[in-house]
């Protein structure tokens, strides 16, 4: 697609580098509003069984107190759906006026009781009316519209009872549980979910309904964002109105990693103005999501009056599908070789062999020999403080010009430029230099590093729209058909760990997702009078969140990767426990997909991309997959993981742990 086309066709959100969040209709749920100009909603989902009623309101009262504005609450049947009230008169009653959301799946006269009785009622277009199979069926035009009228038939009570009695909806589409005939006709793609929520949306349309959150949930942030980049564009083009959106990354996991990559995902587009109403779903307790979804949210708060940067007059990248930006190899940056990590640890001097597990190298004294991991640092940048022993095989050195110039060892080492440096040095590396600029140099940097087969660029941005202000200056240097590699730098020197986690993931997990960026570089702990320890400490997390963010923004796997869905009333067993049990047994399995869920309704739809599956069918019964494939039905929970480990070793992908 040629670029001037494109740039005609994006329309996804209000500015690519102005911050604005996109106008959408306001959408009342009991007393919140979500879009129109209200602030973004937090919300979360209840875990607890709904037919417990205490101990659902005392979880909501949990969640509430933890900043939740909406509680969901999965009601899969008539008799959780009719108990929905009994949990939410007990709310009522202890003085919480918080809106309660029922989760409907595969039970439409549920969804149509639940709607009488709570604010907001969440169906999934993908099996509301549709019973999966994984069949390919070939459609007439005819059939298909056969199809649509059997959808509106099943649909339009809910409609009609929602418009009556007040009640908002969410159509929610799922990657992973897309209709055999949404698979059929556009495949197991972003326009695919799209298009399955607007067979819904247009139902409602026509009957004046208007009411509705829309949602493009996938557990792949990349097809996330651009289903849902997709989605306003569609609506746009498609003259419906702007409905608000409802942003998640499904089965993001737990702790680090599943923070990590619902910043990936909900980050990329908060930047871009778009979301109204926020979900993080972690296999955690729900009290624990509203916080994580609160600190992403809030970082906008005083995003608008930003520095200026300059306006895209040319669009040069396809937002709706990956495509990673073409750049020369130089050593192992850019061409085809994944994005590497360098590990700024620049502030420490004088660091000794044994602090270098803080970037993943080991050393073993009694051997005097170097152990490393998957998650071992590519680069360390040591700036003036050179490293004063020899480093492990694999790993390499930058220093600032001014040091390196004067070093005994200029072919192993390599050094970093500033742009003015640069420009006036008589003296480079043969192979590989590093040039550190800010985005605003961008364009007097230019003409020096075009057709240079040497050169990695570092870039970085001192704008508070880092994102968008790092994109821009990619767009410079494709507009200008530079093809150096890119590294982008971000640095959050006065920020919690949490917040470096999570702008980190949202600033650099954009560019990734967007095809642009050959590795990562984080600083914080700006200090040089910063305590020693304190000073590793955020090394260690610069260097595990950097791992983090590339995995999930699927760009290089290192680590075994959890598909865990968050839990809720329908799940069979402890997923905390369990999912701490499987990676406890399989973490050491690079680049191994594997995903857990509690119900059928979450597996093998929601896990579509897993490699293997471990998905509860019954009281403590386990069903095994491979890929979408059942491998073994009604295993016993107590043997599920020893058996969901011989699948893997049948098919070629276990590996003995390490002692």
């Amino acid at each position: 697609m040629e670029t001037k086309s494109l740039m005609e066709k994006v329309n996804y959100c209000n500015s690519l580098t102005s911050y604005s969040r996109r106008k959408t209709i306001p959408v009342k749920v009991g007393n919140v509003i979500i879009g129109g100009n209200n602030p973004i909603v937090v919300q979360s989902m209840t875990t607890v069984d709904t037919m417990d009623t205490l101990g659902s309101v005392e979880q909501c009262i949990r969640m509430i107190e933890s900043g939740c504005q909406l509680v969901r609450i999965t009601a899969p049947s008539m008799k959780e759906a009719e108990n929905l009230k009994e949990i939410k008169d007990e709310l009522r009653k202890r003085g919480y006026s918080t809106p309660l959301v029922a989760d409907i799946h595969f039970t439409p006269n549920a969804a149509e009781l639940a709607a009488k009785i709570v604010e907001k009622v969440r169906i999934n277009p993908g099996n509301y009316a549709d019973k999966k199979k994984f069949e390919v069926i070939n459609y007439s035009d005819e059939s298909y519209q056969e199809e649509l009228e059997r959808i509106r038939e099943r649909f339009l009570p809910l409609v009609k009872i929602c418009k009556e009695h007040g009640t908002a909806m969410r159509i929610g589409t799922n990657h992973g549980s897309l209709s055999d005939r949404i698979m059929s006709r556009y495949g197991d793609t972003p326009l695919g979910m799209v298009e399955s929520a607007l067979e819904f949306l247009r139902i409602c349309e026509e009957e004046e309904f208007y009411d509705i959150v829309i949602s493009m949930k996938s557990s792949n942030t990349q097809v996330m964002v651009q289903a849902y980049r997709l989605l306003v564009q569609k609506l746009d083009e498609g003259g419906f109105k702007p409905y608000p959106l409802h942003l998640g990354v499904t089965e993001a996991g737990d702790g680090e990693d599943g923070r990590i990559k619902s910043a990936v995902g909900i980050g990329t587009l908060l930047e871009d103005g778009l979301g109204d109403t926020v979900r993080v779903s972690l296999t955690e307790d729900p009290e624990f999501e509203a916080p994580v979804a609160k600190a992403l949210v809030d970082r906008y708060d005083q995003r608008v009056g930003h520095d200026s940067i300059p306006a895209v007059v040319t669009y040069p990248i396809n937002p709706f599908e990956y495509q990673r930006r073409e750049s020369v190899e130089v050593a192992n940056f850019g061409g085809t070789n994944v994005p590497r990590v360098i590990t700024d640890i620049s502030k420490v001097s004088e660091i000794l062999p044994k602090e270098m597990k803080h970037v993943g190298h080991f050393y073993l004294p009694e051997l005097d020999k170097w152990k490393m991991n998957d998650q071992g640092a590519d680069y360390i940048y040591t700036g003036s403080n050179p490293i004063p022993f020899m480093l492990p095989n694999g790993m390499k050195e930058i220093q600032d010009y001014s040091t390196w110039e004067d070093a005994e060892d200029q072919q192993n080492k390599y050094p970093a430029f500033s742009l003015k440096a640069f420009q006036e040095s008589k003296l480079y590396h043969q192979s590989l230099n590093f040039l550190m600029i800010n985005d605003s140099e961008i364009e007097d940097a230019i003409p020096f590093v075009k057709g240079r087969k040497d050169l990695v660029v570092i870039l970085s941005s001192e704008n508070s729209h880092t994102y968008p202000a790092l994109r821009r200056a990619f767009v410079s240097l494709i507009s200008n058909q530079v093809k150096v590699p890119v590294v982008p730098k971000v640095r959050y020197n006065q920020h919690t760990q949490d917040q470096i986690m999570l702008y980190a993931a949202t600033d650099v997990g954009g560019l990734l997702i967007d095809g642009l960026g050959d590795g990562i570089m984080i600083e914080s702990a700006g200090h040089e009078d910063i305590e020693r320890e304190k000073c590793f400490t955020h090394i260690k997390l610069n260097h595990s969140v950097s791992f983090g963010v590339l995995q999930a923004a699927r760009t290089r796997m290192s680590k075994t990767e959890y598909i865990s869905c968050p839990s809720c009333g329908r799940t069979l067993f402890d997923l905390q426990e369990t999912t701490a049990m499987i990676r406890k047994r399989t973490d050491h399995l690079k680049g191994v997909k594997i995903g857990i869920m509690g119900c059928i309704v979450n597996g093998p739809g929601e896990m579509a991309d897993a490699d293997f599956g471990y998905v509860g069918s019954g009281k403590g019964k386990i069903t095994l997959y491979r890929g979408k494939e059942v491998v073994k039905r009604s295993v016993p929970s107590e043997n599920a993981v020893d058996e969901l480990i011989e699948i893997i070793r049948k098919d070629g992908m276990w590996t003995d742990p390490e002692n």
